[in-house]
């Protein structure tokens, strides 16, 4: 199965394509912002060195969050937008799973956190590679909680990582691996096993967008307070 993997959901612009798990071609690029700009640029990149054309692919995966609005969602369009002109399947994975991914699932259990900000993280918890829960935004003390309450060997992965430790010293004694995206291979091993059925490219909203829309259309005149 050859597939194209696309991620613009956290800080990172990814684009890699694989062949029965094998990476033909892989551009990483760590960036708070500017995914739109430079997606376009690295799909075709990585289409030209794997080789084949698109007519090749299999299928298409994509990140859905959790994570930044905007990004996750520059990567949605644009991979539901290619798969529309394939007509290939597109499935959807979460961010949180493709970090736990990320690291060796032998082992201690792992706690994949992205730093949601205002006091939170968006969380989940894996033993042996498989969730104990779904994905969650939680407040650092709920978050602390059930990962001490998983025992001294946690291995934190994630941007969150460094936030949660910072506002509880006591996990300092925890493994931590700051990554701000999940690796390509990590998202790759995923989308070979998803059953697209189960996997939609649909955004995985855990909480309410920080912006308003305005009170107020251009030119209208301000509402007098009482």
């Amino acid at each position: 199965m050859r597939l194209l993997v696309i991620d613009t959901a956290l800080g990172a612009c990814t684009a890699a394509v694989f062949e029965d798990e094998r990476p033909l071609a892989v551009r990483f690029e760590p960036m708070a912002k500017g995914h739109q700009e430079r997606l376009g640029g690295l799909v075709r990149d990585v289409m030209a060195e794997a080789g084949g054309g698109f007519d090749a692919l299999d299928r298409i995966g994509v990140t859905v969050g959790p994570g930044s609005f905007t990004g996750l969602r520059v990567g949605l369009a644009f991979a539901q937008g290619l798969g529309a002109a394939l007509d290939l399947p597109v499935v959807g994975v979460s961010a949180l799973d493709g970090l736990a991914a990320s690291v060796d699932s032998a082992g201690p259990p792992v706690a994949a956190l992205i730093d949601a900000r205002r006091g939170q993280v968006y969380a989940k918890l894996f033993i042996d590679g498989a969730a104990v829960g779904p994905d969650e935004a939680l407040s650092l003390d709920e978050a602390a909680r059930r990962i001490t309450a998983l025992g001294n060997e946690v291995r934190l992965v994630g941007s969150g990582a460094a936030v949660l430790v910072e506002a509880f010293p006591d996990l300092s004694m925890a493994s931590m691996d700051p990554r701000v995206a999940p690796s390509a291979q990590a998202l790759g091993r995923l989308v070979a096993a998803a059953d697209p059925a189960d996997h939609p490219p649909r955004p995985l909203y855990l909480r309410a967008p920080d912006a308003t829309p305005p009170t107020r259309l251009p030119g209208q005149p301000r509402q007098p307070v009482p």
